[in-house]
């Protein structure tokens, strides 16, 4: 059975938060543009944390029968998307992420409340 887009948000977040990444936000942009449904977007203190959480998300979704359109990025380890068609995750360092501002990009955007997990 194929993951809605906001169980794949689920998993992504979760596994977002295993590998620590930082201010982790979920846009629901469903409303707004036809290029997906959700954008996750979080931040890595390095380029190692940074391919380590997209690794990390990719493997979790992978183990849930879900692979990416694409990945960009990964090399350089700045600001790496994983395309999942209806959601695309954004794995920032702090630099690219100020600089590239999504939230602000996409500010009529909902953002979508999930809740932590320890």
């Amino acid at each position: 059975m194929a993951l809605s887009p906001r169980e794949i948000v689920d998993l992504a977040h979760r596994a977002a938060e295993e590998k620590k990444a930082i201010d982790i936000t979920v846009l629901d942009i469903s409303h707004i543009s036809i290029i997906c449904d959700y954008f996750l977007i979080c931040t890595g203190r390095s380029s190692i944390q940074v391919q380590a959480v997209a690794d990390h998300i990719k493997d979790q979704l992978e183990e849930a029968g879900v692979k990416p359109l694409r990945v960009e990025g990964f090399r350089e380890g700045s600001w790496i998307l994983l395309d999942y068609g209806d959601v695309v995750v954004h794995i920032f360092q702090q630099m690219e992420r100020e600089f590239y501002n999504l939230e602000r990009l996409w500010g009529d955007a909902n953002v979508v409340e999930l809740s932590a997990r320890s």
